[in-house]
């Protein structure tokens, strides 16, 4: 495979450079990442289509990865009960190392191939389950033996990736790969890479979580009301969609709990 995520920068001597040269020289990077997730939107497509319709008979969304990559699975993951008002099981990260691997890197935690395995049995997959690989390389070993475990226990595998082809993509039903070329300073991964992961990922968990019904119309209807903002939020959503005073909606949310529930109450 042409590991594209490791070449040398086009930038020389980027420690010379200016404050301004540096930050003008990233930005210009990092508008190539939207253009590399347009390219790979057919394989975006395939990926959350399959995944949604897995969920909808039950089943649930798993992230593997080591590092940035398994770091944003957590971060994905973590943002839909809020977001969504789905169960904490039902989107899941994990990444190489454990817990502690979110905080402080765990040195070679992502070279053990059979560890995703293992700490994915906590959870008892099953056939509508679908797991997705996060590797910027698509070398992680971690990464890869857990896709591979997977895969012969009949679950979903996708991948999303920075690299053409490799070993992730070999272990994975529906891969992703947005190639977004070499990175601003040598191999870290963590910038144009991670930042086309984080896209993606945000692209499938909203994809997925609007053809299950948490959304109605453009609004986050299951949000859960965590804090005062999102309680004004709310209050504002149910206004706006039954045509009521402030004082009505806030009432309303207050006994059901959720913008859904108080409107359709309502309805």
């Amino acid at each position: 495979m042409n590991r594209i995520t490791e070449q040398e920068s086009k930038y020389k001597d980027i420690d010379k450079m200016s404050v301004s040269e540096i930050l003008k020289n990233i930005n210009n990077e990092d508008k190539l990442v939207p253009l590399a997730v347009e390219n790979a939107l057919p394989q975006i497509e395939k990926l959350a289509t399959a995944v949604a319709e897995r969920m909808k008979n039950g089943g649930r969304l798993f992230y593997i990865g080591a590092g940035t990559s398994g770091r944003l699975g957590i971060v994905d993951a973590s943002e839909c009960p809020p977001t969504f008002g789905v169960p904490f099981d039902m989107v899941v990260g994990i990444i190489a190392g454990g817990d502690t691997a979110i905080r402080k890197a765990v040195e070679f935690a992502e070279d053990d191939e059979e560890q995703a395995w293992k700490d994915l049995q906590e959870y008892e997959l099953n056939e509508n389950d679908s797991l997705v690989g996060l590797a910027a390389s698509g070398t992680t070993p971690y990464v890869i033996g857990g896709l591979n475990m997977a895969r012969k226990h009949g679950i979903l595998t996708g991948c999303i990736i920075c690299n053409h082809g490799g070993p992730v993509v070999a272990a994975a039903d529906y891969p992703v790969e947005v190639v977004v070329g070499p990175e601003f300073l040598t191999g870290s991964t963590r910038m144009k890479s991670g930042t086309a992961q984080k896209l993606v990922l945000n692209m499938l968990s909203t994809t997925v979580m609007i053809k299950l019904g948490r959304v109605k119309g453009n609004r986050m209807v299951d949000m859960q009301l965590t804090n005062h903002k999102l309680v004004d939020r709310g209050t504002h959503m149910v206004m706006t969609e039954l045509n009521i005073s402030q004082e009505e909606a806030s009432a309303l949310l207050n006994k059901y709990g959720s913008v859904r529930k108080a409107v359709e109450a309502k309805h």
